[in-house]
């Protein structure tokens, strides 16, 4: 159980100066409601300090975010992730020295060389979700296991494995394994677009492969399988395992589902981790004043640390917490288990999102459908395909 720390309101506030305005400049227009909310009650609650949220009419967020900071009219605190991050990273404050930032999740913070510019304030992640009355995940370990653990459950006339047929359920989240495994993902993804690298021969993805191979054998046939007749196969307990992320929980609504469920790895060459990903993350401008900075700091710990900063990023966000010092009670049972997953570092990054633009729908895709459709396509053909989708993405 992930254990949370209480701070008290008046500690962890600021104490009053001069008045002074923070400005949060927010992408996700799913919690707008919620974090109007949020700095309505917190504005309230501090002595001479008044948050207010901005949203980016119109859609472009990065586009306008970028505008703001050139022209010196930037937020003091703003969405920064991935890609987006390194192009204003010179324009993000450090915040390493902050004392909230110890319970930033292992591998989750946004990074700038040795600064911390970004505090994750959500994580999702995806691997076999699993009806917990059917598979016993120490039972999974490796290849073996997981072929005799799919033979059994189709023996006993349950369906033992499912995709579905959409393009990132079907192939673009499950390839994530093998490139995650690599000792270095991103120089393994540049190896690819240089060619001196290929997924045919590399042990990774040669294991990884057969997998696919049992997983085509003993599971249902995905190109004929639909993410809510995938789902709903797996509420009803007609399906004992899922590839799915936490989001697919929201499908179980409307069953009757009466067992317990969790996540377990895809245990590549003895995987232990999953797949986990930062939706998005914050970080402060360092372009605003002492003042501005000290303020969007302490609302930094607050949010991080308090238990009403907490229920916010829970309950009100629904977010699956990336700081290892959460509540993770009130979380739905996938939810809890990639919070745990975080908590305890087992985690593998999400470098589908270095890799070629479109590739998943545009080449990926149509590989998988001809491997699930063809039973005479062996393991190392779909790596040879995928070698060469690769190839024209990149051309």
């Amino acid at each position: 159980m992930v254990v949370g720390c209480k701070s008290s309101e008046k500690e962890s506030t600021t104490s009053k100066k001069d008045d002074v305005t923070i400005t949060l400049f927010q992408s996700k227009v799913e919690i707008t409601e919620q974090l109007e909310k949020l700095a309505k009650e917190y504005s309230e609650m501090t002595d001479g300090v008044t948050l207010e949220v901005w949203g980016a009419p119109g859609g472009g967020y990065h586009t306008q975010l970028q505008a703001k900071l050139v022209n010196g009219q930037g937020p003091t605190i703003m969405s920064a992730i991935g890609k987006d991050a390194e192009v204003i990273s010179d324009y993000l404050y450090d915040l390493s020295n902050e004392d909230f930032v110890k319970y930033i999740a292992p591998g989750t913070a946004v990074m700038n060389g040795e600064k911390l510019i970004g505090v994750p304030y959500g994580v999702e992640g995806y691997g076999f979700v699993y009806n917990s009355s059917l598979v016993n995940p120490d039972e999974v370990t490796d290849l073996a296991s997981f072929e005799t653990k799919l033979n059994e459950l189709k023996d006993s006339g349950v369906q033992p494995i499912s995709l579905s047929s959409e393009s990132y359920f079907l192939i673009g989240h499950i390839l994530n394994i093998p490139f995650a495994l690599q000792d270095d993902p991103a120089a393994f993804v540049e190896g690819l677009n240089d060619k001196t690298k290929t997924m045919s021969g590399d042990p990774l993805f040669e294991e990884w492969a057969k997998f696919m191979e049992v997983i085509r054998k003993d599971g249902t046939k995905p190109l004929e399988i639909k993410y809510d007749v995938q789902t709903g196969d797996f509420a009803t307990g007609k399906t004992a395992m899922i590839h799915q992320g936490n989001w697919c929980y929201g499908m179980f609504k409307d069953y009757d589902v009466n067992f317990d469920m969790s996540i377990l790895p895809m245990p590549v060459n003895g995987n232990d981790k999953i797949s986990v990903g930062i939706p998005n993350a914050w970080a402060i401008n360092a372009g605003a004043s002492e003042e501005e900075i000290k303020a969007a700091t302490d609302f930094f710990n607050w949010l991080f640390t308090s238990e009403r900063g907490q229920e916010y990023i829970i309950d009100e966000f629904g977010f699956i917490p990336a700081m290892t010092n959460m509540k993770t009670e009130s979380l739905d049972p996938l939810g809890k288990a990639i919070a745990e997953y975080t908590a305890d570092g087992k985690t593998l990054p999400w470098v589908f999102k270095s890799w070629p633009s479109g590739i998943v729908k545009n080449d990926f895709l149509s590989v998988a459908q001809k491997f699930f459709a063809d039973e005479n396509m062996n393991g190392s053909d779909l790596l040879a395909e995928l070698d060469k989708a690769w190839a024209n993405a990149t051309k």
